[in-house]
């Protein structure tokens, strides 16, 4: 949080030639929001991963900042000074992170062990299903925003529920493997030292395909469907330790992706938007002032930060349209410079690195997947945002986790980092404690809980 006020205190010099007595506290409020949930932690989960906290509060702190810093921006210059923390988008961010902490610290008080979700597998995935596919049923006027179907809107409120279907689906995901990962491991023939699946044992995948080709089609939106398709296939692999599933997977995708672009550029209809963003993305510069103009500021805002960036306060990312939400980090970039971003990436990283070695700690092979699928999804989120953005792969709907403007997002990846905090919590428990993933919570023999998937590790 000092750096996050130092942050806000360098934004307000730039800006108002000034730093105000009240630069620090939107700092000093995401310190007491984050107090509190460490004291969660250190209550509930007391040998959970420690660096996983700090990280998400830096990133969440940082996101809060440069949404205040664009509220300064398009205040009058006289009325900045006076500008109230709670005022504009960044005030809104500040009031979310404390509604998604809360909830976040409600989930680790509630779950006390993690393989208890398990009980709710079926419930959860078909959950999942639903909140993918009501936007996509839903009138235009009712969830589409910039040409993508992803929100659910009533008068004023919008929800993206895919934020949370990514959580559902996952612990659906794991339960679902953890019992057919010895099917899924067969194979049938071996090809160039590959081992490729039977073809009979190719149905859960196509299936998960065809429910992501669909998103892309008629939620019009490469990324929350390559979001969904990659977690699957990865979960898959973490289960089977196969390789050939991520070659199936990618073919199936990619090739699934140009049908759809051939489709909208012959027949149009559904197909037609994907279309569109291809086109943008092959050549951005042919309508620049039209149709390529969001993607073309925020190439010419991270181009014009160079390696340090402008300052905080000091570029202009109000010209990037939609740079509190889709675009945040090409606008942050345009300040903070190739190094600040890498510095941002590399966050990220150790969150998902954390989450992957809470995966490879725990014991049962339900935490393991939920773990890593999780850890990959946040990791994955990231790529398709940034690739977006750099013209890497076509623009999605997606937001930057714990940067980006907006609640839904904000409180799904906070109880992502809940769940991971709690399987780490497991992973880490000394025996002695009555914990250590073969064994019960409070001690005693090792058990099947609810019917979740415990290995047990016999001398």
């Amino acid at each position: 949080m000092v750096l996050v006020a130092a942050y806000g205190a360098i934004v307000e010099a730039n800006l108002l030639d000034t730093v105000t007595r009240d630069f620090w506290m939107p700092a000093a409020a995401l310190g007491l929001v984050f107090l509190g949930m460490h004291l969660v932690i250190r209550w509930r989960a007391p040998f959970a991963d420690p660096a996983l906290l700090p990280a998400v509060a830096l990133l969440n702190g940082i996101g809060v900042g440069f949404l205040r810093r664009l509220d300064l921006g398009k205040a009058a210059p006289a009325e900045r000074e006076t500008l109230a923390i709670f005022a504009g988008t960044g005030g809104r961010q500040l009031a979310w992170t404390l509604a998604a902490v809360i909830l976040a610290a409600g989930l680790l008080v509630l779950m006390r062990d993690h393989r208890a979700v398990s009980r709710y597998a079926y419930t959860l995935g078909l959950a999942g299903i639903v909140l993918v596919m009501i936007p996509a049923v839903l009138p235009g006027r009712f969830s589409e925003i910039n040409g993508a179907k992803l929100w659910i809107r009533v008068g004023g409120f919008s929800i993206q529920p895919g934020e949370f279907a990514k959580l559902a689906l996952l612990v659906f995901f794991a339960y679902y493997l953890v019992r057919k990962r010895e099917v899924l491991s067969l194979a049938s023939r071996r090809i160039l030292g590959i081992d490729f699946p039977r073809g009979r044992d190719l149905g859960p995948v196509l299936g998960v395909w065809m429910i992501s080709l669909l998103v892309l089609v008629f939620e019009k939106d490469l990324g929350t469907s390559l979001l969904y398709f990659g977690m699957f296939v990865v979960t898959l692999y973490i289960a089977t330790e196969r390789v050939s599933w991520l070659l199936i997977g990618l073919v199936l995708f990619f090739g699934g992706a140009y049908l759809a672009y051939v489709l909208g550029g012959t027949v149009g209809g559904p197909f037609a938007n994907f279309y569109t963003r291809a086109e943008i993305w092959l050549d951005p510069f042919a309508e620049p002032y039209d149709r390529g103009y969001q993607l073309v500021q925020g190439l010419l805002g991270l181009g014009s930060g160079g390696l340090f960036g402008s300052g905080p306060g000091a570029g202009e990312p109000l010209e990037i349209p939609e740079v509190q939400n889709d675009f945040i980090f090409a606008g942050i970039g345009e300040e903070i410079g190739l190094f600040g971003l890498t510095a941002l990436l590399v966050v990220y990283l150790l969150i998902v690195e954390r989450g992957l070695r809470a995966g490879l700690a725990v014991r049962d092979s339900f935490g393991k997947l939920v773990a890593g699928g999780l850890a990959f999804t946040l990791g994955l989120q990231v790529f398709v945002i940034v690739g977006g953005i750099s013209k890497l792969i076509p623009l999605t709907g997606q937001t930057t986790p714990f940067l980006s403007a907006g609640g839904s997002s904000l409180m799904a990846n906070w109880l992502l980092i809940a769940v991971l905090l709690r399987i780490s919590d497991a992973a880490r428990r000394p025996v002695a404690q009555g914990g250590g993933p073969a064994g019960r919570p409070g001690g005693g023999p090792p058990e099947q809980l609810h019917g979740a998937p415990t290995e047990v590790i016999r001398p």
